[in-house]
């Protein structure tokens, strides 16, 4: 009976975190059981790990660990848990997030409910306004370097639940198998890549950094997400010894501030035209700097903005090219665009919220693969009917202009009509004559409409 076991854990709870983790899917953890297969025997699953986790016989099995490619060479290195224990993570978090939102700082962004990485973008953009510098904060391995003793320390103060601080440790000590199968005990650290990692991470850096700049420097504003942080500082001594001051900090709290990665950072614009060192930042896929626009409306100027990042359009372009898109002759363009639409949707809606003029160069690459897509049909025999060749040329751009972009559909009628005149067919109803070859050409625009 469920008043024997020593924890009170609801079983809709186990229901409900079951449901938010199948929504946000993910790989498979060391027991090779993916989402498919954990709901194949799904009642006697959620059941055994709800008995377990009430009667407090639960262990977390260890976390798979991937190493992710990095921009920059390196590698990120990604813990997944399995299955089961992302539920019983999820538990956890759902028990634990209406303890912690509350008392979080309000420039703290990262995965909280009701705010999101562009509004850390938004208001660091307006503060880079107001105040000259910037001190950039890289924190050196931020998740593979938690003290779990400050970590449950900080857990403690918000929660006396014994089943949250029982599993909250072992999760915290749980193992990592590694890509050859070896499995490695870990000493520090939450396994970026869990369930509750996020929350926990926020609650540390809550402590180690955002309460102890309110109590420290309360007149310098900030912006932090996750472990990426942003400060505003009126001139580069303050920044200077703030620095300092952090890096001492930190070292309090076991982290280490990357003395490379970390900067001081002079946000010049038309009004403030010092030369220092460094003259942008990148902040959560963005780049900050110099950039072109207009005052008022109509006065050309230079204000310092943010705009996709390079490294995040390097990386745009690389998924763009692995796509293939002009290799897929056997699909149709509504099947490619069922495919890619989310990504290219997704990408428009993030780093189209500032200078979205930064994007154009980049998406144009799919244009192009969209004409190379259509320009590889299969051969027309001499006797095919040109008006049936024309209508699927027609239906394609006009597909191609509500699905992706009026450019690409332009694009792809012009390259059509040049198709039919070097393959000699009589465009239907009209004398395939240069005087008339502008003028076809606008009627396969309108027919777009």
């Amino acid at each position: 009976m469920d008043e024997a076991k020593p924890f009170d854990i609801p079983k809709r709870e186990v229901w409900e975190a079951f449901k938010k983790v199948k929504a946000n899917q993910g790989a498979a953890g060391v027991d090779g059981q993916s989402i498919a297969d954990f709901e194949a025997d799904l009642s006697n699953n959620l059941y055994k790990l709800w008995n377990r986790m009430s009667s407090g016989s639960y262990f977390p099995p260890p976390v798979r660990r991937v190493d992710i490619p990095k921009a920059d060479g390196g590698t990120r290195p990604l813990g997944i848990p399995t299955v089961a224990d992302r539920v019983a993570q999820e538990v956890a978090r759902r028990y634990l997030e209406p303890h912690l939102e509350p008392v979080f700082h309000a420039d703290s962004y990262g995965y909280r409910l009701g705010k999101s990485a562009i509004d850390a973008v938004r208001q660091a953009r307006q503060r880079c306004w107001r105040y000259d510098w910037v001190l950039d904060l890289d924190v050196k391995a931020y998740f593979d370097s938690i003290d779990w003793e400050l970590m449950l320390k900080a857990v403690r103060h918000h929660t006396n639940c014994p089943w949250v601080l029982l599993y909250i440790e072992r999760w915290l000590k749980a193992p990592m198998q590694m890509e050859d199968g070896s499995v490695v005990p870990r000493t520090a650290g939450t396994p970026q890549g869990g369930v509750v990692s996020p929350s926990l991470a926020n609650l540390f850096l809550h402590y180690a950094f955002d309460m102890w700049m309110k109590r420290t420097y309360p007149h310098i504003p900030f912006e932090r997400y996750a472990d990426d942080v942003i400060c505003h500082c009126k001139s580069a001594e303050e920044a200077q010894v703030l620095w300092s001051a952090l890096a001492d900090r930190f070292a309090a709290c076991k982290l280490v501030l990357h003395p490379e990665k970390t900067k001081i950072v002079y946000c010049k614009d038309a009004n403030r035209r010092g030369e220092f060192p460094n003259q942008s930042f990148d902040f959560l896929g963005f780049s900050f700097r110099a950039r072109k626009t207009v005052w008022q409306g109509h006065i050309p100027a230079h204000g310092f903005m943010p705009a996709a990042s390079p490294k995040a359009l390097t990386a745009i372009s690389r998924k763009i090219r692995r796509w293939t898109l002009h290799q897929r002759s056997d699909k149709s363009l509504q099947e490619l665009a069922n495919m890619y639409n989310p990504y290219i949707q997704g990408w428009i809606n993030y780093y189209g919220n500032f200078y979205r003029t930064q994007l154009r160069s980049t998406l144009k690459r799919i244009d192009l693969y969209v004409i190379r897509w259509a320009r590889a049909p299969p051969a027309m025999a001499a006797h095919v009917d040109a008006r049936h060749v024309l209508q699927g040329v027609i239906d394609k751009a006009r597909v191609a202009k509500r699905i992706f972009r009026a450019s690409a559909a332009e694009s792809l009628g012009r390259e059509m009509i040049t198709l039919f005149a070097c393959q000699d067919i009589e465009p239907p109803g009209r004398a395939r004559h240069p005087a008339n070859q502008d003028h076809f050409v606008i009627h396969v625009g309108s027919a777009l409409v």
